[in-house]
């Protein structure tokens, strides 16, 4: 009886081997990441980061003790011994975490053609991008907290990712890193999109003069409008008949936004939408005067895309305990986190069973070291069992 369900190499192994060591080899050479390191260079980095990830360790002894545990499959995977406590701090501490942007990016590119979710209907879609930031709570103030201080004067640090994805691809195109309390519009000036392209966002990203920027170049955007902003109406779009009728109001307006101290006007669209399920009522704005008022408030609701990944990355990987206390360490482990996120979904891809990700997740850690054939197992859990033990028993392995 032919058997898949044990496989030559470990589990961690296998997605191991969906990075690509010629785009390390490149990432290495470009930034001269291993000049200075002879026993910890960037593949053993990278493998002992991807470890933390996937096992769920929380501190530098559980890394550290788990690698030694495993210390005569590590060879297998290029890393002659495992690396001490102090070997990883000085890693995290002194290789620059722009060596692990690049290698997630790198990644990004090679798998981004098997990432565009085909239950996707409506066309706007393909050249749709989400951004949004998150606050990554820190035990010591080593980054400026956000939101107000605390009445009892104590505050932890706190490190806010920019994040903007591709709205068919759901994984972050473009990550930046700043201390919590930097104001969200500040990202804006760094997106470089295409003509043509859509963006949806919340409205802590309201800036006018970007809105305007946006206008010439021929991009498009969809945002919230805020409680107390000023505006003059211009002219009511008479709504059709068969509209959804949470549509309440469409009409144009003018903003004013200043440069130099010199003001002047911005034509936008208003629409206002009864949120039938939250029971709320919300204003959009947008920039594009031709799409219905319906696909301007299914926009929006797509922006529930890029909550969803952080919900999916703080909940599966460890982003609650950092094995450092300064900023590089904890952008490093922050970059490993989005590359065995990203190959999660790859190998879910692969995949013809349906799984949820935390689910998936979880079978990962429990068998991280087991000679398990991953997808095989995934795709017919139940089966590989029944195969496993059919020839356990031919082996007497467990016998009556």
């Amino acid at each position: 009886m032919k058997n898949t369900h044990f496989f030559g190499q470990p589990i961690f192994s296998q997605l191991l081997s969906l990075v690509d060591k010629s785009i390390v080899s490149k990432v290495v050479s470009k930034n001269q990441s291993d000049r200075y390191y002879k026993s910890f260079d960037t593949w053993q980095h990278l493998v002992t980061m991807l470890y933390c990830s996937f096992s769920g360790a929380t501190s530098l002894r559980e890394l550290s003790t788990g690698l030694l545990a495993w210390q005569n499959r590590l060879i297998h995977i290029g890393i002659p011994k495992a690396p001490r406590r102090s070997t990883i701090s000085d890693g995290n501490k002194r290789r620059p975490s722009e060596v692990f942007r690049a290698l997630y990016l790198s990644l990004f590119e090679k798998y981004r053609g098997l990432l565009p979710d085909s239950r996707l209907k409506i066309e706007v879609i393909q050249k749709l991008f989400i951004v949004d930031s998150t606050v990554i709570s820190l035990f010591k103030d080593i980054l400026k907290v956000a939101g107000r201080p605390r009445k009892d004067g104590r505050s932890k640090g706190g490190i806010k990712a920019h994040v903007m994805i591709h709205a068919a691809e759901l994984m972050p195109c473009l990550v930046r890193f700043t201390e919590g309390s930097r104001h969200d519009h500040t990202f804006l000036k760094y997106l470089n999109l295409p003509e043509g392209s859509y963006l949806v966002m919340d409205k802590g990203y309201t800036d006018y003069h970007q809105y305007a920027q946006w206008t010439d170049r021929g991009i498009f955007f969809v945002s919230r409008m805020k409680n107390n902003a000023k505006f003059e109406s211009l002219e009511e779009i008479e709504l059709p008949e068969d509209r959804d009728h949470e549509i309440l109001k469409d009409e144009t307006i003018t903003v004013q936004y200043s440069v130099d101290k010199e003001k002047h006007p911005l034509k936008l669209r208003r629409i206002a939408y009864w949120d039938q399920k939250n029971q709320k009522l919300l204003i959009f704005l947008t920039n594009n005067l031709e799409l219905e008022a319906s696909t301007v408030a299914a926009i929006y609701k797509h922006r529930w895309q890029i909550e969803l990944l952080f919900k999916k990355l703080k909940q599966n990987f460890p982003l609650k305990y950092f094995l450092g206390d300064n900023q590089n360490a904890i952008e490093i482990q922050i970059w490993c986190a989005l590359i065995s996120l990203l190959l999660m979904e790859v190998v879910r891809k692969q995949l013809k069973k349906s799984w949820a990700f935390s689910n998936m997740v979880a079978v990962v850690r429990f068998h991280l070291t087991s000679y398990v054939h991953l997808t095989n197992f995934l795709n017919n859990p139940e089966k590989e069992l029944q195969e496993n033990l059919a020839k356990s028993s031919q082996m007497n392995i467990f016998p009556p």
